[in-house]
């Protein structure tokens, strides 16, 4: 039997891009994303709102396309898959992070024009797959510590 690896969220950058460059050219980006549920407790009648973070992971080309035009608040869908990791830190103590490496993305905040700031392509319109964006591009660098 086949199995599925494969993440949409639609969410809020809890903070800019953060970039790291490699030798040989390849970066990767990474920021938070929010995604949120709000609804009414039958309890209290108070409208309760959870807040998920996400740790999302855009490598090469799509990763300086979301730092060109991202910003801490900024609306976006991302796709991609769920890749969890572990290391050892440098107190002793084993860390583990569970993160979604980004496959596609489309931004979702509006953009404004004539402001001198660069303009992203359109509302909803699919932007790049790190496939497209570099056929080199592999999963090298998974066990990297950023």
């Amino acid at each position: 039997m086949s199995t599925l690896n494969k993440v949409m969220l639609i969410g809020n950058l809890g903070d800019d891009v953060k970039m790291h460059y490699f030798e040989g050219g390849n970066c990767v980006g990474r920021f938070p994303i929010a995604t949120s549920e709000t609804y009414t407790s039958k309890q209290t009648g108070e409208r309760v709102t959870n807040t998920e973070w996400h740790n999302v992971v855009v490598r090469n080309k799509a990763a300086e396309i979301c730092e060109k035009y991202l910003k801490k608040g900024d609306k976006i869908y991302v796709e991609g898959r769920i890749k969890s990791r572990q290391w050892q830190a440098e107190d002793g103590n084993t860390r583990y992070s569970t993160e979604i490496q980004v496959q596609d993305f489309t931004f979702l905040s509006p953009k404004p024009d004539g402001s001198g700031q660069q303009q992203a392509p359109n509302v909803g319109e699919s932007v790049v797959t790190p496939q497209q964006s570099s056929p080199q591009a592999t999963d090298d660098n998974d066990d990297l510590l950023f």
